[in-house]
C-alpha cells in the first residue's frame, strides 16, 4: 500500500512539472515569435480578443502584455490585478 502512494507522489510531481515546463516553452514560443522578423499581412483583418472583457478588436488597435491582448490599458490593469496572487 505505501509503495502505490510513493508512486502516486512521484507521478504527480512529474505530471506538475512537465505541465510547468510546457507553460514556460509556450511562453518562450511567444515571445520567440513577436521578436521574429516574420512580418504579418497588415491588411487589418486579424482580430484578437480582449482577456479581460472579450471584445474582439484590430491586433494593430490592442495591447499585449504578458502573452494576452487587452483593448485598454485600463483592462489590462485590472486583469493583472486579478491575476496577482493574494498576499
Amino acid at each position: 500500500m505505501n509503495l502505490l502512494i510513493i508512486r502516486l507522489i512521484i507521478f504527480a510531481i512529474l505530471f506538475f512539472a512537465g505541465l510547468k515546463l510546457y507553460r514556460m516553452y509556450r511562453e518562450w514560443r511567444l515571445e520567440h515569435d513577436e521578436s521574429s522578423g516574420s512580418e504579418r499581412s497588415k491588411d487589418g483583418n486579424h482580430m484578437v480578443r480582449c482577456s479581460y472583457c472579450r471584445v474582439h478588436l484590430p491586433e494593430d488597435d490592442a495591447l499585449r502584455d504578458h502573452g494576452e491582448w487587452f483593448c485598454c490599458t485600463d483592462h489590462r490593469d485590472k486583469y493583472l490585478e486579478e491575476q496577482r496572487p493574494e498576499e
